[in-house]
């Protein structure tokens, strides 16, 4: 595995970092790269030069053609680099290939989708309010765009704000997590091979203090945020100097509600992939299986036996379906999730144990987990585990699956299984959740925005709501003609 060397992207230039961060592929623990610590200093760096670029640079002045121009120019190219891209994020953040791969794809329809949004950026006119009053409404950048994005998703999150912010006009500074910098440092390289002038965006690259930097710049307008509640509320704290708006995507608990007239062969398909996809290390990962009664030891026969098959093994591999923990203190907080689960009187049905064996010795691996007769007063059921780890509890009708589901403090998503319309559409509209899924899981198009209720955060990406979160309204109130009375000051007209 060769080990690579990354700098910040500040004002068009690559810059050398006065420090680094090492970091180990979750796979084997090898050193893979050596990241750039980033400093305030740096931060500061790259805020000016995006401030200047929104005050006086041609980025927010130009056309929503040329900036769509550009835009479907980048994502032409990262459908070029799939195959390097897809890579990194596999080797940095143990993210199984196969899904690396749909995840960059991903990223450049997101890129054309916003292009689009660029093109089609307008205001409103009102000329309803009288013969001689003409009201605009003029939607306009909101400015210089902070961006944090997590480990877990690097590029495609990044592709879920990035080209947004920049389709509105906006200058952005990113800062990716450290131990996943590498796709959104080549990203960030394509953006400039694509004519985006200098200064529009840039990178610093490093851990906490270089994100707290950030949110905390007063010249930052709009933040957006993916990563835990816990640090998000950091952020929260962080931003309010300046009262710049927020967009926080956080944590979730996702429930799977699987009703008996549900057609359980899919069902049981989007359980397993909703529990494992990604590791398990997803926001919106189904980990709680809620299944009505009648069904329930049939159902879950047939997802342990699935969960045995699914193969744990080496990012790279073509047939891996479940890679490594991102570091080695996450695999022992998932672990001892378990062992608090089993404690509190959870069934281990299958897995429950660290992966080893062959080429798995030298990484991070879970086996993936289901814990049966899961209760809502147990820790794995309420707290997000972040881990290929499955709860299953029972429910007898519609209206306790609903509470089930409700009862956390998350509200990112859920699905729910049913063949019965009025079932489905009466429990997703009961749902608190930004999302709901019906007969599916994990699986929307860029059109649909995407958010949380309660404690999964505020605001959304992706989708016209996306788009909107980087920009501001004014209104514009013009009077024509000569006024015919005074202002009423109750005195002399001036």
């Amino acid at each position: 595995m060769t080990k690579r060397e990354y700098g910040h992207f500040i004002d068009g230039q690559w810059r050398e970092p006065h420090q680094v961060i090492e970091r180990h592929a979750p796979g084997t623990g090898e050193l893979v790269a050596l990241v750039g610590a980033g400093t305030g200093a740096e931060v500061d760096d790259a805020v000016r030069a995006a401030r200047r670029e929104f005050d006086r640079g041609p980025w927010p002045r130009a056309t929503g053609f040329e900036r769509a121009a550009v835009l479907n120019r980048v994502a032409g190219l990262i459908d070029a680099h799939a195959g390097d891209l897809a890579r990194l994020d596999a080797e940095e953040g143990g993210k199984p290939i196969r899904l690396a791969q749909g995840d960059i794809a991903t990223a450049a329809t997101l890129t054309r989708y916003a292009a689009g949004l660029a093109a089609q950026m307008h205001g409103l006119t009102y000329t309803n309010n009288g013969p001689d009053f003409t009201g605009l409404v003029l939607r306009e950048p909101a400015g210089v765009a902070g961006l944090i994005t997590p480990w877990n998703f690097p590029a495609l999150i990044l592709c879920q704000k990035l080209p947004f912010a920049l389709a509105a006009g906006c200058t952005v500074v990113v800062k990716p997590s450290e131990l996943t910098s590498g796709s959104t440092l080549r990203i960030a390289g394509l953006y400039a091979e694509a004519g985006l002038p200098a200064g529009v965006l840039n990178v610093v690259t490093g851990d906490g203090r270089a994100g707290a930097a950030l949110a905390a710049h007063h010249g930052v307008d709009v933040l957006s945020f993916t990563g835990s509640t816990a640090t998000g509320r950091k952020v929260i704290d962080a931003a309010k100097g300046n009262l710049k708006r927020l967009s926080l995507e956080l944590g979730g608990k996702a429930a799977n509600i699987v009703f008996a007239d549900a057609d359980l062969d899919d069902a049981a398909e989007g359980v397993i992939f909703g529990a494992y996809f990604n590791n398990g290390e997803c926001c919106v990962s189904q980990a709680r299986l809620l299944v009505e009664e009648s069904i329930a030891d049939e159902f879950l026969a047939v997802l342990t036996a699935r969960a045995a098959r699914l193969r744990v093994g080496q990012p790279l591999h073509p047939t891996t379906d479940v890679g490594p923990m991102i570091h080695s203190r996450h695999l022992a907080t998932v672990l001892d999730h378990v062992a608090r689960g089993r404690a509190q009187g959870a069934r281990v049905a299958v897995g429950g144990a660290r992966g080893t064996g062959g080429d798995l010795d030298g990484g991070w691996f879970v086996q993936p987990t289901i814990l049966d007769s899961v209760t809502p007063r147990m820790d794995v059921f309420r707290e997000e585990i972040f881990g290929p780890v499955l709860t299953v509890s029972r429910f007898r009708d519609a209206d306790e699956a609903v509470e089930l589901a409700n009862d956390v403090e998350y509200g990112l998503a859920n699905s729910v299984w049913s063949k019965n319309v009025d079932t489905a559409l009466t429990v997703s509209k009961q749902l608190r959740s930004g999302t709901v899924y019906v007969n599916t899981t994990i699986d929307a198009p860029p059109t649909m925005p995407f958010g949380g209720y309660k404690s999964s955060g505020v605001g959304r990406e992706m989708g016209q709501a996306g788009f909107e979160e980087f920009t501001e309204l004014k209104s514009v109130s013009i009077r024509t003609g000569k006024r015919s009375g005074s202002f009423p000051f109750g005195g002399e007209t001036l």
